[in-house]
């Protein structure tokens, strides 16, 4: 991944800014665990903007330096991250009010100001999606010389989307709670708020639908970091190493689906049952072939 190396002048700045904003802000949160005892949904109440800052720091680097790499610059794609620093300062901003508030960020309707601020949210996500699959088409549409870190890009990009798109049953009516003034819901079988995993608080009672959001949004650096590890740790050839990208890129989609279709039948992660292990063998061994097949094409060029 020489263009990796290479490409450091031209960062998008506004993700830069965002980046180091969220990693203050994790910080600030990072304060508030130790010091506000207060617990909201059955989670410390600085939990949240902890988690949402880092996520979005991790996001705006990655995203920064993606288009960064691009051989050409891009007004779309730059107009693009522009829209996704804003959307993202606005979701920040009201996920940070209500902690301090006390009040729910996500999926409240409980009263005028908390159903707006609710929508506003909602419309900011909407926005995002659409600007980072902008990012997508620019990257997909341009060559750029690298070709392990293309490959890696545009995979960690797509999957990125499909982490976005599995989120979308938290919203919907099914997951709602009219009697609590409640529009949504990332738990599944079970209440939100009820026994969770330590820090990621994931349900360990029910489904839990932000795990293959997790998953699948976090594929934006994990490509990256497995091209990274196929071309300064191995000796493979380009070509197989972009092809073992495609071949993870697969898998990784593969997870993300798993995971969400585990929580929309209201089952643990830890608890998988016969189907979601025979559905996670048939992922590994085809991923396990995949793998093996492109790496006899090396042996045999």
């Amino acid at each position: 991944m020489t263009t990796v190396a290479l490409r450091t002048t031209r960062w998008h700045r506004p993700l830069l800014v965002l980046t180091a904003a969220m990693a203050g802000l994790a910080l600030v949160a990072a304060v508030g665990l130790l010091a506000d005892d207060r617990i909201l949904v059955g989670a410390p109440i600085w939990a949240k903007p902890f988690k949402f800052a880092v996520s979005f720091a991790l996001y705006a680097l990655t995203l920064a330096w993606m288009l960064a790499v691009l051989p050409r610059r891009s007004r779309v794609g730059e107009w693009a991250g522009l829209v996704i620093v804003a959307v993202s300062f606005v979701e920040m901003a009201i996920i940070t009010g209500q902690t301090v508030r006390g009040h729910r960020s996500h999926f409240n309707d409980t009263n005028a100001l908390d159903s707006r601020l609710w929508a506003i949210m909602g419309a900011s996500i909407m926005v995002l999606f659409v600007a980072h699959l902008v990012i997508a088409v620019v990257a997909l549409r341009q060559r750029i010389p690298d070709r392990v870190a293309a490959y890696a890009i545009r995979a960690g990009l797509l999957l990125s989307l499909l982490g976005l798109i599995v989120a979308w049953p938290m919203v919907m009516p099914g997951q709602a709670s009219p009697a609590e003034a409640i529009s949504g819901a990332h738990a599944v079988g079970v209440a939100d708020g009820g026994p969770g995993l330590p820090l990621l608080g994931w349900s360990t009672t029910g489904g839990d639908l932000r795990i293959g959001h997790f998953v699948g949004m976090h594929g934006l650096q994990a490509m990256p970091l497995l091209a990274l590890l196929l071309t300064r740790r191995t000796r493979l050839d380009p070509a197989v190493s972009s092809r073992l990208i495609v071949v993870a890129g697969f898998a990784y989609a593969g997870l993300t689906l798993l995971t969400t279709g585990q929580a929309l039948r209201g089952q643990p992660l830890l608890e998988p049952d016969l189907l979601t292990l025979a559905a996670l063998a048939v992922l590994v061994a085809g991923t396990v072939l995949g793998g093996r097949a492109v790496l006899r094409t090396q042996r045999l060029g």
